[in-house]
Formats: C-alpha cells, structure tokens, sequence
C-alpha cells in the first residue's frame, strides 16, 4: 500500500475510534474529507464529497469532546446514566411477599469416611452443623485442607482467604451455641470468583494488570452470604477480565478431565465445587460463564433473572448483560443460595424488588414445559442425553409444548458486550496496560476492546432497539405456548445467546456422560422472575436422576 494513503488509512480508522493508534505514536492529524471517506466506508456507508465537507467541523468538534471526556478519570464501577430494562410490553411482575420451602432432608448423619463430607449438599452439611454433629470450624479446616491439597493442581484458587474463614467460622460456632441460628448458610464454607470485592483481600479480575488490586469495599453478594452465615474461604479463579478459563495463574481444570480446561469464565468456581473443594461458589455470567463451566465440570448452576441479583462490588464487564449467580451440587443447593443473595440493593439501580418463591414439586404431572424442538431435532453433539432427558420428563408426568425462539442471528448483538466492556476498560487500552494480559490473540480482550472502538454508537443504539423486539417476541412466545418454564439444549439453537440478551433465567444441569468421560448438561429456562418455577422442574428432574451424585476421582 502506498505509505502516504496507508498514512491517511490509519488515521481515518483512528479518528473513527476517537484515538490514533498507539503504535504510531502519531501527533494528532487535521481532520480531512478523505479521512471521513474512508471512516464510513469502515461503517458501511457512502456520502457525497459536500457531505463530507459539511461534517468536517462536528467532526472538529466531537473529537475535542473525546478529549475533555478522557480528563475525567472513571474507574470500573462507575455505570453508565442508561440502564438495561428486561421487562416486555404488557408484562405483569409478580407481587407479594417471598416463600421458601426446602425439601424434606431425612436424618443426615456424618459419614464414616470424613473424605465423603467433601461431596455433601450444601443442605445437608448445613444440617450436620444445625445439629451440632460437626462445627464450622472443622468444616472450614477441612476445606481449606482440600483447597491447599487439590487447588495448585487444579488452578482454580487465586487467593486462599484463611484468616477471614476461621474467624467467620469460630463466629458461626458461638452463635449456634448462644442459640442464635442464621439459616442454612450458618457455618457452610464457600468461595466467590475473583470479580467480587472483599475487603483486605485482593480482587485481581484475573487479569495482570490487576493482580495486586486491593478494593476498600464488600460486594453486596458477599455481604450478604456473609450476614447468611456463610464463610468464605477462598476467591477463585476466571478468566481474564471475564473471558474463558486462562487466568495470570494458568489455566483453570477440569477435575473430570485435568488435561482440560474448565471452561469459563467462572472456571475456578465450576472447578473447585465439582472437584469437592468447596460446597458451593458464586459464578458470574454475561454469555454462558455459569453455563458452560457448570457444564463441563458437571455441577449445578443457576443464572438468575437481570436484575434479580445486586452487582454492587462486582467487575463490571457489560453492564446491560452481568448476572450473579450459585454453582452447586445440586438445584435446591442454587435456590438456598439464590434464597440468601437475591434482591433490591440501593448500590445497584438496576435490581428489581420482586417476590422469591420456591418449593419442590410433587410431580411433573399436569405441568407443561416449552420445548425448543427445532434445535432438539437440529444434528449437534450430546443429543442422545437430551432426548433421553425429554423421555425422562415425559415419564414424570410433564406436558412438553414445542415452542419456537424469534428468528434472528443472535450473534450480530453480542456487539453490545464488546462495546460496553471497551468502554468498562477504556482506560486499560489507551495506556497500552492490555498488553500486560496473557492472552493476546485477534479472540481476546485486548484486541476485542480496540476493535469494539470502531462500533458506531449509533449501531450499538440499533442492536439494542433489536434486543427490545427480541425480549417481546420471547414474552409472546411463552405467553402463547401457556408456559413458565422450557427446555433447550445447553449450546445448539441459540437460547444461550438469545437468553442473556432478553435477561431470562436458567437452570443449567448434567444429564449425562460423554464421549470423552466428562458430563453433559440440559438447560431448563423461565420467564423473566420465574426463578422458582424453573428451579422446582429442574429438581423434580434431577431428583429423577443420580448425574449430580457422580464425582470425580482426584490424584
């Protein structure tokens, strides 16, 4: 190319960007009616040479704008004056007071190998502990021994938080033994991925740049477990800025499979529950990070609703997609977590104040599930253990209606990330700091963040305009089927991309092994809020089953 057009290329991209490109080094250029040219054909559009001409002074005066918008300095948890609002036209929210109704647990006693606590619900050691059988202090000493043993292979854990562990455990003990009993969290060790801040203890993201940060506040969900009784014992692993399974530490893995990876972004979450290092974790998910490592690592999680859960202290990726949620042994493990963690927050505006109501079903017999079928019927791997898993619900007794998704290539608005997590990080790549991150290839963050700067605001605009008609359409769809809850396959048909863009809730599963020996999952969706009825089908499907009994054997 020749130098002088390729001079004028690399400005015009950079001016579209509101930056020239660091690695020039490159004085700021006046801006010309060539630069414009080539900056919309970048967009895909065409103006005439007067056009051009008449814009050159907005042009001018928008790239002083960017300049007086960079003196401000905003960090991480700034959100943006615009917040995502998930409900549909006509959409009635529940009203009234929250109910929650466990299962029966029977006698829970301690096993006779201790080695087996490892692999106890969260409701049943809450049980051994309500019971005095053992304190929270030995639990926690015992998972913080398994922490110590297994997590180095593993890289699941970034920061062992002992001292907080004990001292939240001995407080658990003296409670109890004053009488004073906060619930099924009291006393149950646990650990929250890396993206949630506990002060006196770093919050690293992850990420290089980060690694030593140290935030001077709690996040809400850890204030909350923490007034739940729970104890937290470590921060786990994710990857990078919320991004696969490499972190600065490695890669996190799979306890199923070592030679792989666990997923992510909530990899050291998925990992240390399926591993039996911790009861349960706190993953985080903009774009399947619960659902995919719960799935590879064959553990239980629950995305909420958006909005259902406060992201109050939580690294902010995408601000209109973020969601906090449990990954446990099993479903009624998620809605005891969900139970302690859900609801309005004054630090997060976007947390709706919504009734939480959950109790186990009797039986499947007379509810009716949506059913996703095209993508049932579409050739895609592990669809042995998803039909098998529509016979078992078939057998308990459910109506399965088959439902379609709204027809559109989801894909084209994931853009949304990509812009609002540029702009979460826009001070990590004007300082050139990206270059600190491991992972540096064209899939990764570094380069996703500069190229997200080329998306037009008014694109970004249009595809949430899109996301709008999608969250109707989606609202239509389950209110014409007559049904609170559906089934899809975990990845095959596009439910995962179409769900975290309207903000609707799952359950996600396993339902089997494959071929390689690790588990399958089925993913089982609801209606905006509809946390409860999800997870009351989900459990009478899983108690059907004995998938999430199975557990790896470490070395």
């Amino acid at each position: 190319m020749h130098k002088q057009l390729r001079l004028l290329l690399i400005c015009a991209v950079s001016f579209a960007a509101g930056s020239f490109i660091t690695s020039y080094n490159a004085p700021e250029q006046p801006i010309t009616a060539e630069m414009a040219d080539v900056a919309s054909k970048l967009f895909g559009l065409s103006f005439t040479r007067a056009e051009r001409d008449s814009m050159l002074d907005n042009l001018v005066d928008q790239r002083r704008d960017f300049e007086t918008i960079r003196t401000v300095k905003l960090t991480n948890d700034v959100s943006p004056a615009l917040y995502f609002n998930p409900l549909p036209t006509g959409f009635v929210m529940p009203v009234g007071a929250s109910s929650f109704k466990a299962s029966a647990l029977g006698q829970v006693r301690m096993p006779a190998n201790r080695d087996d606590l490892a692999y106890y619900t969260v409701a049943q050691l809450g049980e051994l502990i309500r019971t005095k059988q053992i304190s929270s202090e030995a639990l926690t000493q015992f998972f913080l021994t398994r922490l110590k043993t297994y997590g180095p292979a593993l890289f699941n854990v970034v920061t062992l938080t002992e001292e907080l562990a004990l001292q939240q455990a001995r407080r658990a003990d003296a409670e109890l033994k004053a009488g004073k009993y906060r619930g099924p969290l009291h006393g149950i060790p646990y650990g929250a991925k890396d993206l949630l801040a506990r002060r006196g203890y770093k919050t690293t993201w992850g990420s290089v740049p980060y690694k030593d940060q140290v935030l001077d506040y709690d996040a809400t969900v850890i204030k909350r477990l923490e007034d739940a009784g729970a104890v937290l014992c470590a921060k786990l692993a994710m990857g990078e800025l919320a991004m696969g399974d490499v972190w600065f530490g490695g890669k996190s893995r799979n306890p199923w499979k070592s030679d792989m990876g666990s997923s992510g972004s909530s990899a050291g979450s998925g990992s240390t529950v399926s591993a039996g290092l911790l009861p349960f974790a706190i993953g985080t998910e903009t774009l399947g990070s619960i659902v995919s490592p719960s799935t590879v690592c064959g553990v239980t999680g629950l995305r909420p609703t958006y909005g259902r859960v406060s992201r109050h202290g939580a690294m902010a990726l995408s601000w209109s997609m973020d969601k906090i949620g449990p990954m446990t042994r099993s479903v009624e493990d998620c809605a005891l977590v969900f139970n302690a963690i859900q609801g309005p927050d004054p630090l997060d505006p976007t947390v709706m104040n919504v009734p939480f109501r959950y109790a186990p079903l009797a039986s499947l017999k007379g509810v009716r599930i949506g059913v996703v079928q095209k993508a049932f019927d579409s050739t895609y791997p592990n669809k042995a253990n998803d039909l098998a898993t529509l016979d078992m619900l078939k057998k308990l007794g459910a109506t399965l209606v088959p439902i379609e998704l709204p027809p559109f290539r989801y894909g084209a608005l994931t853009m949304i990330i990509g812009v609002e997590g540029a702009a979460a990080f826009d001070e990590l790549t004007r300082s050139d700091r990206d270059s600190l991150m491991v992972r540096q290839g064209k899939s990764a963050w570094p380069n996703e963040f500069r190229s997200s700067r080329f998306i037009p605001a008014v694109e970004y605009l249009q595809a949430n305009r899109i996301r709008t008609q999608l969250i109707n359409q989606m609202h239509n769809v389950l209110k014409k089927a007559q049904v609170d809850v559906y089934i899809s396959p975990s990845y095959a048909g596009g439910n995962l991309q179409l769900t975290n863009l309207t903000g609707h809730p799952c359950v996600v599963l396993p339902n089997g092994f494959n071929a390689q020996q690790t588990l399958t999952s089925i993913t089982i969706n609801g209606q905006l809020f509809a946390e409860g009825a999800v997870l009351a089908v989900a459990k009478a499907y899983q108690d059907a089953t004995d998938w999430h009994r199975k557990h790896p054997v470490l070395n």
